[in-house]
């Protein structure tokens, strides 16, 4: 499973989002910080959950990162950009 795959598995098990967006974006990091070659270690999610509502931005990127702690411990995620709204807006 690709770190895409796994990603969109935990977010989607994690908060049944109504749409998810998933794109790796490690292309735009090689040299930097944490790259690897092959990639996988740079991300940006686009989620709309209704998981979100009433919570603040910093508690949306806590619960993704939450979900993902994983990824970052043992899978060799680097970064992540997130975009993480409630139905609406």
């Amino acid at each position: 499973m690709t770190m895409r795959e796994w990603i969109t598995e935990a977010l989607t098990k994690g908060l049944g989002p109504e749409t998810l967006g998933v794109e790796d974006e490690s292309h735009l990091h090689a040299g930097h910080a944490g790259a690897r070659p092959g990639g996988e270690t740079h991300f940006r999610i686009d989620v709309v959950s209704a998981a979100f509502a009433g919570k603040s931005r910093v508690d949306r990127h806590r619960i993704v990162n939450g979900l993902l702690e994983e990824a970052f411990s043992r899978r060799g995620l680097h970064a992540l950009a997130i975009k993480a709204r409630a139905p609406g807006e």
